[in-house]
């Protein structure tokens, strides 16, 4: 079944702890054998400390993206903005404040982009038809195609300040291979400037805590978080800045498909 914890936990960031090594570990069923590596955020709200686990690295048969929406406003998250520090609860709906990856409208890239992505990621895997539960879904020429024009953009603005013009967004989201350390040093310049942090995922069963801060749909069939898989119901870290910027961090494996049914699955 979908989570059933699932909501977002505000509060003033604390600090970012990572783990101290790259664990070896087996584990049963699709995940296999490999290295796993973890980030540790820590928010400071009225119920005491939060923390939330952070997957930033998991073993080669699954893998692990990143992805940084760096040019939003308070504007853009109106529910989640106006409550309170501490967690909440958030229904599986848009009108709730929830995110999800693949129907968030503040989530999505340029329709030009998108539909390179379906030219170079959709249509190549519907002809070669990989395994289920292979690491098929990590970055693609599309994402390669963004991040450079993304880079020429940061060289153009360096030269010609007038480049980016104040109030224009990029709409360039590329997914980014996590080594496990780039994603949580991405992660990490965001959180130095930031007057408040939303980790959206579910919540600890038993004290103050987030976990499944990542996509939460369209793992593949025969995985053992394909009965997790729900719209509306995915984890992210938002960071607000004093004047009312609004960065989202997004981690996903790369064997969860952003192509999904009503009900979560992968199409």
């Amino acid at each position: 079944m979908p989570l059933s914890a699932y909501g977002v936990a505000i509060g003033r960031p604390r600090g970012l702890a990572r783990d101290l090594a790259h664990h070896s570990a087996d584990v049963v069923g699709d995940a296999g054998v490999g290295h796993w590596y973890r980030g540790h955020l820590t928010l400071d709200t009225p119920e005491g400390v939060y923390r939330a686990a952070l997957d930033v690295e998991a073993p080669s048969t699954v893998g692990v993206s990143y992805r940084v929406v760096d040019d939003l406003t308070i504007v853009d998250a109106p529910v989640v903005h106006t409550l309170p520090d501490g967690f909440h609860h958030l229904s599986p709906s848009p009108s709730s404040g929830a995110l999800d990856y693949a129907r968030s409208p503040i989530l999505r890239n340029r329709t030009l982009f998108e539909g390179l992505r379906w030219l170079t990621a959709d249509a190549y895997r519907a002809v070669r038809r990989p395994e289920p539960g292979r690491a098929v879904y990590g970055p693609d020429l599309a994402d390669r195609v963004g991040g450079a024009l993304l880079t020429a953009r940061q060289v153009a603005v360096q030269w010609w300040p007038d480049f980016q013009r104040p109030g224009t967004r990029t709409l360039l989201y590329p997914w980014v291979a996590s080594t496990g350390g780039n994603a949580l040093d991405a992660l990490e310049s965001h959180l130095d400037a930031a007057a408040r942090v939303y980790v959206y995922g579910q919540r600890f069963s038993a004290g103050l805590g987030v976990h499944d801060v990542h996509l939460n749909q369209g793992n593949p069939v025969g995985s053992r978080w394909h009965d997790t898989d729900g719209p509306w119901q995915d984890g992210a870290v938002m960071c607000e800045y004093p004047a009312g910027q609004v960065v989202i961090w997004q981690v996903k494996f790369n064997t969860q498909s952003l192509h999904t049914a009503d009900t979560g699955h992968p199409r």
